[in-house]
């Protein structure tokens, strides 16, 4: 099984349009998404993010890092939230992200999280020895 991360990214036009949709209608659509992932046993983890004049940006250009308070991009650089799959491919994957219930001029990111096979070269690492035990720890094997 490999896990994917579902990135939903918004635009300036989503987001004018997403304010002719009752919001509850929103809700109603996102929760039957989550509950089909949850059913199909496929996600195990995921959240919307508040809105980023909230959140912050840390810059390590400097000397010393630089925090900025948000709103801090583009709106299509910036994402509201996440899903965590679990799922045998890359083609199941696909076919969970494109079920999302996003309108127009939003966009859904689809990464695969790195595991340990990503890892091999580095299997002597002591850090690379102790993200096992930490996966442990956190209930996240």
């Amino acid at each position: 099984m490999t896990k994917y991360m579902l990135i939903m990214r918004s635009s300036d036009a989503a987001n004018e349009a997403a304010k002719d949709v009752d919001f509850e209608e929103i809700i109603n659509a996102m929760g039957a998404y989550n509950e089909a992932l949850m059913n199909a046993g496929v996600m195990i983890g995921g959240d919307g993010l508040s809105d980023p004049s909230e959140g912050f940006v840390v810059d390590f250009s400097a000397e010393e890092p630089i925090v900025s308070d948000g709103p801090y991009g583009e709106t299509h650089e910036l994402f509201n939230g996440f899903w965590m799959l679990q799922v045998g491919s890359r083609e199941e994957a696909v076919e969970w992200a494109k079920r999302c219930p996003l309108g127009p001029g939003a966009k859904l990111e689809v990464r695969r999280v790195t595991d340990e096979s990503d890892f091999e070269d580095y299997a002597d690492n002591e850090y690379v020895q102790k993200e096992a035990g930490w996966r442990e720890q956190l209930g996240t094997v």
